[in-house]
């Protein structure tokens, strides 16, 4: 019923791999929104606005996520 807390190596690979995605999305969506804008559709360039915004998010949570797993294999080792 209740999820176990993660371990910290476990939680610093998903902090990496959230950290990697948010940079991605960051520049997938610069890349359309402001480079290739003329050739999208509507609804594609306004899709790619809203990772302009999802992208960094999910930077900021990975990174904290990286914080909170360092600090807790620094409090074990």
């Amino acid at each position: 019923m209740f999820m176990q807390p993660l371990d910290s190596h476990r939680l610093l690979t998903v902090a990496n791999l959230s950290m990697a995605l948010g940079v991605l999305l960051l520049l997938l969506g610069i890349a359309g929104a402001y480079v290739f804008d003329d050739h999208l559709l509507l609804g594609a360039v306004v899709a790619s606005h809203a990772l302009v915004i999802l992208g960094p998010t999910a930077l900021k949570i990975g990174y904290v996520m990286r914080l909170l797993a360092q600090r807790q294999l620094a409090l074990v080792a």
